[in-house]
């Protein structure tokens, strides 16, 4: 999928979602401040593989610097919502139905970049962000724009993944360079939520990156240097 077709040049893509709701719709975020929402269209079948086109269904100028991640939140019906963060500090939400104006959901108060965004599973409500080089995550609820309802604080090291649980409303995940992934209850919220609940030390590197099972939620994949550890929760 390329949607400069005139010119040799394309600004590098960042991050990528795919809608859970609609398949044939991919969201792409690039370091032109743009975010790109992809129609996919699956023609004839070439031997077992069926050929997949593409076009911009939109294009938007998502924020004034960078954008560093896209994801598509299940509110609304789960099709036509999706949030973006970028180097400038914001996290915006968008509507693919009214896109001629977006919300800003947080702005860090130092503009320090965010890197990465990941939205509750079981209640769209509530979704993470994490900012560049800090220990920190940042639970947010669109319904409370720019006042996170909590700060989970344990890592020693900058945080580089998060991921909600795909069966709980109240559990998340995140790992960082501390070789930590830590578990965390916020059903307290937004009382303060001290310490995890469950905690894991990757031995032998920083952890770069997790998700956790969505059919299977008992267990949590991590990566590290080249390893892939599978963890049972």
């Amino acid at each position: 999928l390329n949607n400069n077709k005139n010119s040799d040049f394309c600004a590098p893509l960042t991050s990528f979602d795919w809608n859970e709701v609609d398949p044939n719709l991919i969201g792409t975020s690039s370091i032109d401040t743009t975010c790109t929402i992809w129609g996919l269209e699956t023609s004839q079948v070439v031997g077992r593989v069926n050929t997949v086109a593409g076009h911009v269904k939109t294009q938007l100028i998502a924020h004034d610097k960078e954008v560093y991640d896209i994801a598509f939140s299940r509110a609304g019906g789960g099709r036509d919502m999706f949030a973006s963060v970028g180097a400038d500090g914001s996290v915006r939400m968008f509507d693919l139905r009214h896109l001629e104006h977006s919300t800003i959901i947080y702005e860090d108060p130092q503009h320090t970049p965010l890197l990465r965004l990941a939205w509750n599973k079981q209640d769209p409500n509530y979704l993470a962000t994490v900012a560049m080089d800090t220990c920190e995550v940042i639970i947010l609820d669109v319904r409370v724009p720019c006042t996170p309802v909590a700060r989970l604080n344990n890592h020693r090291a900058c945080v580089n993944g998060i991921a909600w649980a795909p069966h709980s409303s109240c559990h998340i995940c995140t790992a960082g360079d501390d070789h930590q992934a830590l578990i965390w209850d916020i059903q307290q919220m937004p009382r303060a939520i001290e310490d995890p609940i469950l905690a894991y030390t990757a031995a032998e590197g920083e952890i770069n990156q997790i998700q956790w099972g969505a059919t299977q939620p008992d267990w949590i994949a991590i990566c590290y240097n080249k390893a892939l550890e599978i963890l049972r929760v």
